[in-house]
């Protein structure tokens, strides 16, 4: 037996070298053949002494069954944002307030007093992907998630075992790896090959093809079958590694992430943690560079900047960081962004091509909008037919037509849009005449109107068909009553069937309507294309129906579409009024005394409220057992240690939305108001806090940030 655990061990080893030469460096020693021997092996061996399977052996990393769902991890630090810079004058003012802050920090005064030195960076490119949090526990992987809110993700550790890139225990020759638990950020992408193949398949199959590469590893990577997420090729790099010494002590604290590097270990810089982590075996992206100043950080983005497209993957920009990891902690971090890095972004991709025709499309809320349908043209990695158009006035403005050649741009490298047009026409053939707005909607012929304060043309028909298409798509979003599997395609065949017409007929739905629903694709790209019924998807979309039923009356009010009020309006009505019979029935001015209810969104409820097809639809959900009632415990009766106090809310909290910092001051019996004033106890404050912050401070009204205001209501707990 000792001989066949030495084999094993040897197998083991063998596999996750080759792998690592394969995934990571692009370097095979071997042939697929051999590789594929030596798996075997294991494989034969393995099911030979099922008592010798390892969990970190290489054939344990694809599962063969679906899972029931991702459950929500916790982060040991967040995962914070990046603020961007968009030019070199931009990357120049970071470094200037870096230096800026250490040299205030300088202890010596004459130091302080002098020119600031220059800052070493490390400068990384930026993948476009999805970022993961990979937690291994004395060298073995034990979990893997996605980065959610930046507090809380998902966990996918499924998923991201099968991603052969990522090791499921790390070397142990190099370094020492860290003991006990650590966190390791990266990000996890689909390679430009396998996004052009699996695309390849798609059209044979004639299905739709997928826009971009960075969509399609996110949804992969939520995908609920681990064998399915094995097929595509999914590659990842590693780039931050977090101390997990005391992963249940305050987890929401704003220390940098990778200022230290697990129990008994610290390195100095980031090139060290870098080097360490390729030392275990992890992927880490090999074109960084360690800048000595930000002279050298400016010449790497203008070098990367015409250098990405001979990569394998897709970049959208260069990180920047402090790579002192000592100066990174006197730099700290505000509520969403780190002070000691900064993405700079790529400028947006251009190109040019023909304006075939300006259409228009109907929203949910019966807005009509133009865009530009495109002559087929390849942007940023990703083949662009339509472009946003915003609305008639920009169009006018732009004076673009149908027929001109037009340059666009992926803003952000993600939403494409129309520039401008190019004048006069290369080959002077006479330009078209301007667009005109339609005077009737494209879909029910209505009449279109618009309110003299706005620029967004309008199909008042409450039954026209695209407004209520795009209503189910807007109720079903994980937003709103979160039925997965309740897409467009499906939408579509529930109104063409005639099965649904309102919200409330959604509920009643049964598994063999939905199962032999047939979608066909909309555009057969080979004659492989063939219709096919829903089957288990059909009854799995019943089932997430009869879920929702149970939802908060907070979501089913932002699922039921009433204008202008969104998530966070919704919740604090459902958090007020505590029931949809309530509120239905309440005047305007006891909707509009609610704080951050004001006079617009007021009048809009009111306005649903009174109108007697809304009335009979919210009786139809009712009747279908959709919940009615806010499940938020109820307000005590009792005076809380803060009656009496007020509170206004500023900026974004990552710790939690406005919506639960509301609800934890006032089960405590303060109150929170949406304006500041010499009666104001405190302002609470995140990132982006604006006006409001200016105006405590001059009133001389206290002040919280977010690590302040989790403190504070940790010590009424």
């Amino acid at each position: 037996m000792s001989d066949i655990g030495s084999r094993l061990a040897e197998l083991r080893q063998r596999i996750r070298h080759h792998e690592e030469r394969y995934y990571i460096h692009n370097d095979p020693q071997i042939s697929d053949a051999e590789f594929d021997e030596l798996l075997h092996e294991l494989e034969r061996l393995e099911a030979d002494h099922p008592d010798l399977v390892a969990l970190d052996s290489p054939t344990q990393r694809v599962g063969g069954r679906t899972v029931e769902g991702f459950a929500t991890v916790e982060h040991i630090v967040p995962m914070l944002s990046l603020d961007n810079a968009y030019n070199e004058e931009e990357l120049r003012a970071f470094d200037e307030r870096v230096r800026r802050v250490i040299a205030k920090g300088a202890v010596d005064a004459t130091a302080a007093a002098a020119e600031p030195e220059p800052i070493a960076y490390i400068a990384e490119l930026k993948i476009d992907g999805l970022s993961i949090a990979l937690t291994y526990e004395d060298g073995r992987l034990l979990r893997g998630a996605t980065r959610g809110d930046g507090a809380r993700g998902e966990d996918v550790t499924a998923n991201v075992r099968t991603i052969r890139a990522i090791p499921l225990s790390l070397r142990r020759s190099g370094p020492a790896v860290p003991p006990g638990r650590v966190e390791i950020r990266g990000e996890v992408y689909l390679p430009r090959a396998a996004f052009e193949k699996l695309n390849r398949e798609m059209e044979q199959a004639g299905d739709p093809l997928f826009a971009n590469a960075r969509n399609t590893a996110a949804g992969t990577m939520r995908n609920l079958d681990p064998s399915l997420v094995s097929k595509r090729g999914m590659g990842a790099f590693v780039y931050q590694l977090v101390d997990g010494r005391s992963p249940g002590s305050a987890p929401l604290a704003l220390a940098p992430a990778d200022a230290a590097s697990g129990e008994g270990l610290r390195y100095d810089t980031h090139a060290a943690t870098l080097e360490a982590l390729a030392a275990w075996g992890l992927p880490v992206e090999s074109h960084w560079r360690r800048c000595a100043n930000i002279e050298e950080v400016v010449a790497f983005c203008a070098e990367w900047g015409d250098r990405r497209q001979a990569l394998e993957f897709d970049t959208d920009g260069v990180v920047i960081k402090v790579d002192d990891l000592a100066l990174r902690e006197k730099l700290g971090a505000t509520a969403k962004f780190p002070r000691w890095a900064t993405a700079f972004k790529f400028p947006a991709q251009q190109a040019t091509t023909t304006l075939t025709a300006i259409d228009v499309n109907v929203g949910r809320t019966g807005a009509v909008t133009p865009y530009a349908v495109l002559e087929p043209v390849k942007v940023a990695g990703s083949t662009i037919s339509m472009a946003t158009l915003h609305n008639a006035e920009d169009v006018a403005r732009k004076d673009v037509r149908p027929g001109d050649r037009v340059l666009i741009e992926k803003g952000g490298d993600v939403i494409p849009k129309v520039v401008k047009a190019i004048l006069p026409h290369p080959d002077g053939v006479p330009r078209g005449e301007p667009w005109q707005m339609p005077t009737h909607c494209p879909e029910c012929r209505s009449l279109l109107h618009r309110d003299d304060e706005e620029v967004v043309w309008r199909c008042e028909n409450t039954s026209c068909p695209a407004r209520l298409r795009r209503s189910l798509e807007h109720f079903a979003s994980r937003t709103a009553m979160n039925v997965e599997g309740l897409g467009a395609s499906l939408v579509d065949q529930l109104i063409d069937q005639g099965l649904v017409h309102d919200y409330a007929d959604l509920y009643h739905l049964t598994p063999e309507q939905l199962e032999t629903l047939v979608v066909a694709p909309k555009e057969p790209k080979s004659e492989r294309a063939v219709a096919r019924k829903l089957g288990k998807v059909g009854r799995n979309v019943v089932a997430q129906l009869e879920r929702s039923k149970s939802n908060d009356l907070s979501r089913l009010i932002y699922a039921l579409g009433i204008r202008h009020v969104g998530e966070k309006a919704a919740a604090t009505l459902a958090r007020h009024f505590r029931s949809m019979d309530r509120l239905m029935t309440e005047p305007v001015e006891a909707l509009q005394s609610v704080s951050e209810i004001g006079p617009v969104v007021a009048a809009s409820v009111r306005a649903f409220a009174e109108e007697p097809r809304n009335q009979q639809l919210v009786r139809k959900l009712k009747a279908a057992g959709v919940n009615m009632d806010s499940q938020a415990p109820e307000p005590s009766d009792q005076p809380g240690p803060l009656s009496g106090k007020t509170y206004v809310l500023t900026g974004t909290l990552t710790s939690m939305s406005r919506e639960e910092a509301t609800a934890a001051l006032e089960r405590l019996g303060g109150k929170v108001s949406g304006s500041v004033s010499k009666k104001t106890t405190c302002v609470v404050f995140g990132a982006d806090a604006g006006s409001k912050l200016e105006k405590a401070e001059k009133l001389g009204v206290e002040r919280m940030d977010e690590a302040q205001f989790l403190a504070f209501l940790s010590a009424y707990n």
